[in-house]
């Protein structure tokens, strides 16, 4: 059998509803590495592998578009690929799933898919801090010779993928569409610099397949599936990366969180994991000490942490000493440095633009000042 034609099988499996792992094991049994024979099934046996009529009508007349527009995609590009269960190339770390995708489109470097990673995700609107912890701690982990795993949504996981690419590392992006319409477009340009710096695309859905609701909770599957453990930054107590926490406990996966403010919701998620049992981050040495057994390429340090001596400086500066990690007002920081008001805005604007501090509404907060 061709692999062209063993893909075509496979193209017209996925299409069939409600097709699980004890289904598909069923389907091996009576069809061993020729899986074109189930094609050439009679009803009745379908029926017999506890196919219903609606399963077997799909298989005797798929969607033959379907397989077309996948095919096309596919030869599009010599960077896209398709891998199927039976592919050596298929992630060994998804086959523990007890549903794991029975096909993946990507875009990029496939080597990555079976490496060292973790995962880091978190909201879609964080705060300053959270943004800064997302992407330093990204680049610290690629610069320890993991890929950083996430799912190019706005906010925390664009933040971890931009930290990735700005220490010179590699990270994944596992998508809730298709790769031929990405989701979130305003994260397109984005997308395109993770496979312009040997990075991947990754997705179960079908190329031409637009981003559903019910695609995001199947999506977060697969981001805690492919990876060692699942950094939470920032997340309410209701919301996808707590779904993405509780796969990686389902599938016996790591789960570290970052702790926050009592004050700040976006912090609630992450403490309610920490009290379930997830592991406190401080830094990025509380995530690698739970792999010390791996062996880690070190990258290059490309993120720029040799500002830290220059940062180290204006540690004991008053006026950045007096800003905290919460929001802290303009009365308060003039109060606490006692500095005139005109020489505060003016300071915090040069440390704004040298990214130790960000506005936010009601003053400012600090970023990586001691």
């Amino acid at each position: 059998m061709s692999s062209e034609q063993e893909l075509y099988a496979w193209l017209v499996l996925e299409q069939v509803p409600g097709l699980g792992s004890v289904e598909l094991g069923r389907v091996e049994q009576i069809a061993p590495n020729n899986l074109l024979a189930l094609l050439e099934l009679e009803d009745h046996q379908l029926r017999q592998l506890g196919w219903n009529d609606k399963q077997i009508a799909v298989l005797k007349t798929p969607n033959q578009a379907w397989i077309e527009d996948a095919l096309s995609w596919l030869h599009s590009s010599p960077r896209h690929f398709i891998l199927t269960r039976s592919c050596e190339a298929y992630p060994e770390k998804l086959k523990q799933l007890s549903r794991p995708p029975l096909i993946l489109y990507g875009k990029g470097d496939l080597a990555l898919l079976n490496q060292p990673q973790v995962a880091i995700v978190g909201s879609r609107s964080p705060t300053p801090a959270g943004q800064q912890v997302a992407f330093e701690l990204a680049a610290q982990l690629v610069s320890s010779g993991m890929v950083v795993t996430s799912g190019l949504a706005i906010g925390i996981d664009g933040w971890a993928h931009k930290g990735a690419l700005k220490a010179g590392g590699q990270t994944i992006a596992v998508l809730g569409s298709g790769l031929a319409k990405p989701y979130p477009r305003r994260n397109m340009g984005l997308a395109q610099q993770i496979c312009d710096s040997d990075g991947c695309l990754l997705s179960e859905f079908a190329p031409q397949l637009g981003a559903r609701a019910e695609h995001f909770p199947r999506r977060n599957r697969i981001i805690s599936g492919l990876s060692l453990g699942t950094l939470v930054v920032e997340a309410a107590i209701r919301s996808g990366s707590l779904i993405t926490a509780r796969y990686a406990l389902e599938q016996g996966r790591d789960v570290f969180a970052i702790p926050g403010s009592i004050q700040n919701p976006l912090a609630q998620g992450c403490h309610y994991l920490i009290k379930q049992g997830a592991k406190l981050v401080e830094c990025v040495e509380d995530i690698l000490e739970e792999y010390q057994n791996l062996a880690l390429g070190q990258k290059n340090q490309g993120i720029a942490w040799s500002e830290k001596s220059d940062e180290n400086g204006l540690a004991k500066d008053l006026l950045l000493g007096s800003v905290e990690f919460e929001v802290t007002s303009i009365d308060v920081i003039a109060q606490r440095s006692g500095l005139p008001v005109t020489q505060v805005l003016a300071q915090l604007l040069e440390y704004e633009l040298r990214g130790l501090v960000a506005a936010v509404p009601g003053g400012y907060v600090k970023l990586r000042g001691k």
